[in-house]
């Protein structure tokens, strides 16, 4: 039985009594569905100790085809309603006693379909999971007879410090995504992230493009520790499946004892016309529905972080000084970052963990500050790092024996060790360190950042990658409680920049940052890629200003910031009135904008050279806002083309432009013309 939500359908075919696994597809006129020569695949993708290895040399590359997969016997479907939402539950049975509900849930109006699996042990004796997926869909492309050759683009985006969301697209040839000639051999691309960091190396996001018929689908996981995704074919149709990292890739095993159940993280899917913006925007609606935040962030307001200010050294004094300095420049949160409970000599990155303010940098109380930064109307915020503890804390060595091991040892990095966020114990000392502080301080915002990761996992669990599940799970659970104790309480997640920029981690918090690429030219390019990933409006881009930047550089800082949120740093006590005047502008142009920010759907133009640290060219993000508005934010680098030109809908004026020289912008005709110089920034936003 076929189900729509919104502009897609989808199904799990049946054949004889059997279902077997899921399809989707984009709804409208299309062409025919062709025939072709297609494997019927399970509904589920699953392996079980003491299952029967799969052949077609997928051992050590991927655990797919199990047999535990290929038992799955079709047991029955439930349409049920839940918040507004359909929920349809697909039930399906192993002789061996094992239960697998595949759920969907969906709107009607929708533009995904969100999925998850719930693993139950029916059978008299413990069951142990080496893999489990969340999701598996397949038949990619209905719409094409045969292998359709150079028809197919993998789209997946690449994660690294200070260098997020690259994109890559390859070809599927490229990726031997092509069967063989008599259809052996399951060729799967398997990737993802291992570890407490979830967007370290990849983001846990896939899109497949069918380029012959304007077609795409796409996949986006919640997974706050080892996740992975695949990639497979090996016949005329391609399939991708996902979930917690497995055995192989992620040192995950989970034994179910009976009637135990195991419930997967959740994955968004969604198949649209269109390409890579169009998907990633549908893919997006997930992180909308999913925002929660205070009321303050309604207005997107624009912060000041200390950070590329003191470098870690904050104090009473230079912070009174900043505050001086930027006092009515239309700033709404000032932030404390790291280093105000450092001692003196002492780097901050080795401190955390007792949270003790200094006397030393805050002889009247870090309550004081906050009370100055309230009484100028800024909210206060503070940095901590509650997860881990440095080794110059005294938490280091008096506590071990509530930090997470390995094979029995205090899991320990250069610098850190990582709290057993599982541990009561633990959980009553952050709520005394952290929950307890930022209400007797007053603090109202608060940066969580984690600067180092577990890596492959932890003891006390099944194995290491569930001591990691589990550990990370009561991480989230701490961020849970931070909202229901401070309700409207500004939360910023930040791990060493946009390490954990994952849809689980997004629904916890206002915003996140988005990198640590605090002065680099590459700024805007990383801000343009992360608005296919994270919702702009959540999307904290920093914006630091040096007393010897020219005027020009300073536009170019301020409008990376246009594709997200003003996050202002730097000398601000030693800038001339004429720098001022152009961050003034900037932050004025940033409010007329923040409707569209908050708002609407990206489309990115590159014409940009392949390096991102050395840039050459020029790019643009067009976004449209709900209310008709269209915000361009423009970046040209090194040896950039005299002038760019963007299509923007006809009809629209200038209502606001930002530049060195706003002279250099005019639109006509449906086409916005800019005049570029090199290394130089851009905002129009056009209206009615």
């Amino acid at each position: 039985m076929e189900y729509k939500a919104g502009g897609m359908v989808f199904e799990f075919p049946e054949k004889a009594g059997e279902r077997y696994g899921l399809r989707l597809r984009p709804d409208g006129a299309l062409p025919a569905a062709a025939k072709r020569d297609r494997i019927e695949r399970p509904p589920i993708q699953c392996k079980a100790l003491g299952d029967i290895y799969p052949t077609s040399y997928l051992g050590g590359s991927s655990m797919l085809e199990s047999e535990t997969a290929y038992s799955f016997k079709f047991a029955g479907e439930e349409l049920t309603k839940r918040g507004g939402r359909n929920v349809l539950k697909n039930r399906f049975k192993t002789g061996r006693g094992l239960e697998a509900n595949y759920i969907i849930e969906f709107s009607d109006e929708g533009r995904y379909i969100e999925a998850y699996t719930e693993y139950t042990n029916r059978a008299d004796e413990d069951i142990t999971l080496e893999m489990a997926s969340s999701f598996s869909i397949y038949g990619i492309s209905p719409f094409n007879a045969g292998a359709a050759p150079e028809t197919y683009i993998l789209h997946r985006a690449r994660s690294k410090w200070s260098r997020e969301a690259r994109f890559v697209s390859e070809p599927a040839e490229d990726l031997l995504l092509e069967d063989s000639w008599n259809h052996w051999h399951t060729k799967s691309v398997r990737f993802g992230q291992i570890g407490s960091m979830p967007v370290k190396d990849y983001f846990p996001f896939v899109a497949l493009e069918d380029t012959k018929n304007g077609l795409i689908w796409g996949v986006m996981m919640e997974c706050q520790s080892s996740w992975q995704l695949e990639v497979f074919r090996d016949d005329d149709a391609i399939g991708i499946s996902g979930g917690i990292a497995d055995r192989e890739f992620g040192h995950w095993t989970k034994t179910l004892a009976p009637g135990e159940t195991f419930v997967t993280n959740k994955a968004y899917i969604s198949a649209c016309r269109g390409g890579l913006d169009d998907i990633a925007d549908h893919l997006l609606d997930a992180q909308r529905d999913a925002l929660d935040v205070p009321k303050s962030e309604e207005i997107l307001p624009v912060i000041f972080n200390e950070y590329c200010t003191t470098w870690g050294c904050p104090s009473q004094e230079n912070i009174f000084s900043i505050l001086e300095a930027i006092k009515g420049r239309g700033i709404d949160y000032f932030v404390v970052d790291c280093g105000w409970f450092k001692e003196e000599g002492v780097s901050w990155d080795i401190s955390m963990g007792d949270y003790i303010p200094s006397k030393v940098l805050f002889p009247d109380g870090v309550e004081n500050v906050a009370a100055k930064i309230r009484s100028l109307g800024m909210i206060p915020g503070i940095w901590f790092e509650p997860e881990t503890v440095g080794r110059a804390a005294a938490a280091y060595e008096l506590y071990t024996e509530h930090m997470l091991r390995r094979d029995g040892l205090p899991l320990t990095t250069r610098s850190r060790r990582f709290w057993n966020m599982s541990d009561p114990w633990v959980r009553s000392y952050l709520r005394e360190r952290v929950v307890d502080f930022l209400k007797e301080k007053g603090f109202g915002y608060i940066k969580i950042d984690y600067n180092d990761t577990i890596g492959i996992g932890c003891d006390g669990a099944d194995s290491l990658g569930e001591g990691l599940r589990l550990n990370m799970a009561q991480t989230a659970d701490f961020f849970r409680e931070l909202r229901r104790e401070i309700p409207e309480l500004v939360i910023e997640n930040c791990s060493s920049g946009g390490n954990r920029l994952e849809p689980g981690f997004m629904s916890l918090c206002s915003m996140a940052s988005f990198s640590d690429a605090h002065e680099c030219v590459e700024i805007p390019i990383i801000a343009a890629q992360l608005q296919r990933l994270i919702l702009p409006r959540q999307s904290q881009i920093w914006c630091v200003i040096r007393r010897n930047d020219s005027l020009r550089r300073i536009a170019y800082s301020l409008a990376a910031t246009f594709m997200g949120r003003l996050c202002l740093s730097g000398d601000v006590t030693g800038l001339s009135p004429e720098q001022w005047a152009v961050i003034y502008r900037g932050i004025a142009f940033y409010k007329q904008a923040a409707p569209v920010i908050k708002d609407g759907s990206s489309a990115l133009i590159s014409n940009r050279g392949l390096s991102d640290r050395h840039p050459r060219g020029w790019q643009a993000s067009v976004r449209t806002g709900k209310n008709g508005d269209v915000l361009v934010v423009a970046h040209s680098f090194a040896q950039p083309s005299e002038f760019g030109e963007i299509d923007v809908p006809a009809g629209l004026r200038i209502k606001a432009a930002f530049a060195e020289n706003t002279e250099d912008i005019s639109v006509s005709d449906g086409r916005l013309r800019i005049r570029f110089g090199e290394l130089s920034g851009y905002g129009v936003l056009l209206g009615k």
